[in-house]
């Protein structure tokens, strides 16, 4: 049998770490159309693996294009409903309601719309990164039709 090692830290000051909302920055890169705010990362609280915080998307905005270099993502909607569209071109788009998880693959190129003219759109990020990465792509012509899926 194995025997664990005890690991030699100060849990109080090494341990669990509270960002409050109004702690979170907007020290991040931005993309067209979205609000984020940092909470966690290597560089703000020392985080060893991930990066962490949300997104604010107006009604009826769509954002610009993007992806997240070789980081994967998640993106959790808290509330309101997103539409995602993802591809080279844009080419395909689902709906994800307040409830529901999204994996973004590295590199992939999307776009997040707020499917309402009335309501915000919010969403917890979180990314297998300490270091937000944002690549825009401003001139990716989206196709005008996309193709729906449905998970």
């Amino acid at each position: 049998m194995t025997e664990l090692k005890p690991i030699t830290r100060d849990w109080k000051t090494e341990g669990i770490r509270v960002v409050a909302p109004q702690a979170r920055s907007a020290d991040t890169p931005e993309t067209k159309g979205m609000n984020r705010r940092a909470a966690i990362s290597g560089s703000r609280n020392g985080s060893s693996a991930l990066w962490a915080g949300t997104n604010l998307i107006r009604p009826g905005t769509i954002t610009g294009a993007h992806h997240h270099g070789h980081l994967e993502s998640i993106i959790y909607v808290v509330s309101g409903t997103a539409l995602m569209r993802w591809g080279e071109r844009l080419e395909y788009i689902t709906r994800a309601e307040a409830g529901s998880f999204l994996l973004v693959p590295p590199y992939m190129p999307h776009q997040e719309l707020n499917a309402s003219d009335t309501e915000d759109l919010h969403c917890a990020l979180v990314r297998s990164g300490t270091e937000e990465i944002v690549v825009n792509l401003p001139d990716l012509v989206p196709v005008d039709e996309p193709e729906w899926v449905t998970f």
